[in-house]
């Protein structure tokens, strides 16, 4: 454990901060842990500090990313335990897994040209709301089908929580501070282009709090993910292995071109048939929303569980792609105007935490 070092990002996580730095203290009183805070209100700086956390407060006088925060906590790992070889990162409204590190590192050690390995990410709370569940199916993506429990597989990226080799890190110059989402995919993009790999272990990572009671969240949360892979896109992108061009094409295709055609449709139809004539194309064209939503219910009800959480995950992805379509014209317009990346922030802070020394002592 000595040779493992931690950095945590969050900004006004609240209790979820406290399950993140509990669960870490669990796993191994060995490791080195910075928490790097953006400008929280609700103690969160005083918790990590309480559980034996290095600190790090990030300067929000500078346009926010994730990027930026992970930077300043591997920068600040470094100048603590110089002698690291390998760095947890881990979002502050997630939990590890029981034994994850220990066999996140010795998958490192076992495939010497590996960079990053990651794991299963689940839902903690997916009963709380149908918005939660959807983001659990969201992480629940098979890794393949002759992969036994602990297997490892090549995978283009990984997300906020994965296990890196420090000196891969420092290869490429660690994160790309200006962007906003979609920060570990660009990293991955640049590992793999100068020869390392990105692999997905078949076992439990980290559980993750969501905390999507909401549709407004929900909707944002869409609206950010349209924005940021559009950014991608644009910026690096370009090449073959860009992991969003079909979410892209998607939602454009749903979003626009599917209202367009029903306008379009109906017109014509009515210009050329009637008014009846015109209903019953409006009906057929209208007809593919729920299809739609159908075949992606059937294609994801393993993942789901259940037909019921399938059929509901199906509905929302439809609905979903005019939203990352609006996500994807705010983009447009910040790029036009010349403007930084912008954040789009979905959760809710939970209540502050008020760390008694009993259960500061139990963490650290």
């Amino acid at each position: 454990m000595s040779e493992i070092g931690v950095v945590a990002i969050g900004r006004n996580e609240g209790e979820r901060l406290r399950r993140c730095l509990g669960a870490l203290a669990k796993e191994s009183r060995g490791l080195r842990v910075v928490y790097v805070d953006s400008g929280s209100n609700d103690g969160s700086a005083a918790l990590a500090t309480a559980t034996g956390a290095e600190v790090v407060a990030l300067d929000m006088s500078r346009p926010f990313t994730a990027a930026r925060a992970r930077n300043a906590g591997f920068d600040r790992l470094l100048q603590v335990e110089p002698e690291v070889k390998y760095v947890l990162f881990l979002d502050g409204d997630c939990e590890v897994a029981p034994g994850w590190v220990e066999l996140a590192t010795r998958t490192l050690e076992a495939h010497p040209q590996a960079a990053v390995v990651f794991g299963l990410r689940r839902e903690k709370y997916p009963d709380r709301s149908i918005y939660n569940r959807i983001a659990d199916i969201e992480w629940n993506i098979p890794i393949g089908r002759s992969s036994g429990e602990g297997a490892a597989q090549e995978a283009q990226s990984c997300g906020g929580d994965a296990l890196i080799r420090v000196k891969a890190l420092q290869a490429v110059g660690g994160y790309d501070p200006s962007v906003p989402v979609c920060e570990e995919p660009e990293l991955c993009q640049r590992l793999r282009r100068v020869g390392w790999s990105v692999l997905r272990v078949n076992a439990d990572m980290t559980w993750h709090d969501s905390e999507m009671l909401h549709f407004r969240q929900w909707a944002k949360r869409v609206c950010r993910t349209g924005y940021g892979c559009l950014d991608f896109t644009t910026r690096f992108g370009q090449g073959p292995d860009n992991p969003f061009r079909k979410q892209l094409h998607s939602a454009r295709t749903w979003g626009l071109g599917f209202p367009l055609a029903l306008v379009a449709g109906t017109a014509l139809a009515a210009v050329f048939g009637g008014p009846i004539l015109a209903c019953i194309v409006a009906a057929f064209i209208l007809a593919a929303l729920p299809a739609q939503a159908l075949r992606i219910a059937l294609k994801n009800r393993q993942r789901a569980g259940s037909l019921k959480n399938a059929l509901a995950y199906g509905l929302l992805t439809v609905a979903g792609k005019a939203i990352a379509l609006f996500g994807q014209a705010l983009y447009l317009r910040d790029h036009l105007a010349g403007r930084h990346a912008r954040l789009i922030e979905y959760k809710l802070p939970t209540a502050p935490p008020t760390p008694t020394p009993e259960k500061a002592a139990s963490h650290s």
